[in-house]
């Protein structure tokens, strides 16, 4: 059995996710040229792991809507606004996973229901465990990498402006990222 392997069988437990050490972005098309990335500063989350039966782990997470960070407060002010994530209206953006797969010693399939603008849509992730270590507070923390692509349109996303040259401003496909440390409660 290898370190890792090793290391996986081991993760059975609950686990906090820990914001100073993690993050949940995204990546989306501009003017069918180049791509603007960004992330949620604020969020937070819980996790079930169990390794001998990885179907029985379950995952919540919860983002505050107003804590999108392009790098950019204009284009962050915009993205906030009702033509986007009507912040006001829908303050959070939840994931609740309904189920979990093993693909590999260190690849799970993560599916769950994302809720944006109130609409609710199942998403499937893929994570890759990154490893485990215990930090010089004694914690036991387990790191994990994720992806996921949606169609912002399906979660009512759907403002856009055609460009002159063909295209549009905004791309339908939105890749998610999800680079988690959790910690074991």
């Amino acid at each position: 059995m290898s370190e890792t392997t090793q290391a996986v069988s081991e993760l059975t437990g609950e686990y906090i996710i820990d914001p100073g050490h993690s993050r949940i972005g995204f990546v989306a098309r501009h003017a069918m040229v180049t791509k603007v990335r960004g992330s949620f500063t604020r969020f937070e989350g819980a996790v079930h792991f169990d390794a001998s039966d990885p179907s029985r782990s379950t995952a919540h997470i919860v983002i505050e809507t107003q804590s999108i960070d392009t790098g950019n407060p204009e284009r962050d002010a915009h993205l906030r606004g009702n033509e986007f994530l009507a912040m006001d209206a829908f303050p959070e953006i939840t994931f609740t996973s309904t189920a979990a797969e093993k693909r590999s010693e260190e690849d799970f399939t993560v599916t769950g229901d994302l809720t944006v603008k109130g609409v609710s849509k199942p998403v499937v992730i893929e994570f890759a465990y990154q490893g485990t270590a215990k930090d010089p507070y004694g914690n036991v923390r387990a790191g994990f990498e994720g992806k996921a692509i949606i169609n912002r349109r399906d979660f009512g996303v759907t403002t856009n402006l055609a460009l002159e040259t063909g295209g549009v401003l905004v791309g339908d496909k939105i890749a998610l990222e999800f680079d988690i440390s959790l910690i074991r409660s």
